[in-house]
């Protein structure tokens, strides 16, 4: 379903290479990382490497085989929806979750090939744990009338299999900012922009193998508890939350602004 779908995506956009562009990786290894595995990572350091060739040779893709490769792109595009009511259910395993991840991690575009894309994987007992942490962050701060519809909200989020945590780190940024003045300013800007693709292609491919998700913003309340708990170095920037877990009810009904006041094409 996916996979050939994805491929096309990583073909028809590449990444940003320039003759004498500077690389940045993380010397501290993948940028995804479990709740587990987390705890053993060190803070990222950035290494510098003008042969982006090695970058590019080891990236590959898959996806699980329970996705139907008949499914075109942009009916996965279409097929993503806001699901709330989730429950336990997960259609594929941990591992194929992973991997899914990690796809997408290795081939999503990024400006300049930054990579800035830190993602925390959160499952079972740990996604559960980071709930309560919310509630627990915003119960001194929410009116004490309001608190009780925004701890069913939460519960609804507990409700799921998994949340996935967007991070981005700002090293790589800030590198090219003084490498590149004259770009500077839009920088950061482009590194949302990282950060919203793989928001998005995660969201659609979950949803593509069977899960419901959703999309949140906590941060930045929750930020400092969520880097402490998981040992997240405290300079990445949480972006956002997405909750995924088996579908317990339907999405709601999805309205559209017209087209032509949205597309405007020219030379056809």
């Amino acid at each position: 379903m996916l996979k050939q779908a994805l491929q096309i995506v990583i073909e028809r956009a590449p990444q940003v290479f320039r003759p004498g562009t500077k690389l940045y990786k993380s010397s501290s290894g993948p940028a995804i990382l479990t709740a587990t595995s987390i705890r053993s990572r060190a803070i990222s350091s950035l290494t510098r490497t003008s042969d982006y060739s090695k970058t590019i040779s080891t990236r590959s893709f898959s996806t699980s085989r329970t996705m139907a490769s008949t499914k075109s792109f942009i009916e996965v595009v279409k097929g993503r929806r806001s699901y709330y009511l989730l429950n336990k259910d997960a259609p594929i395993s941990d591992d194929a979750i992973v991997q899914l991840v990690n796809d997408t991690v290795l081939n999503l575009p990024s400006f300049f090939n930054t990579q800035t894309a830190r993602l925390v994987v959160l499952l079972k007992a740990e996604h559960e744990l980071f709930w309560d942490m919310v509630g627990e962050v915003l119960k001194p701060i929410v009116p004490e009338a309001d608190f009780p519809a925004t701890e069913q909200k939460l519960g609804m989020f507990k409700a799921g299999y998994g949340t996935i945590l967007f991070f981005e780190d700002p090293a790589p940024v800030k590198a090219l900012q003084e490498a590149y003045p004259i770009y500077a300013d839009h920088m950061p800007t482009w590194s949302e922009h990282t950060s919203a693709m793989h928001q998005f292609v995660l969201w659609a491919g979950l949803e593509a193998e069977g899960f419901g998700a959703n999309l949140q913003h906590y941060n930045p309340v929750i930020d400092l508890k969520v880097q402490n708990h998981w040992k997240v170095p405290l300079e990445w920037k949480l972006r956002a939350q997405l909750v995924f877990g088996g579908k317990a009810g339907e999405a709601g009904e999805k309205t559209f602004k017209p087209l032509e006041d949205r597309v405007f094409v020219h030379g056809k």
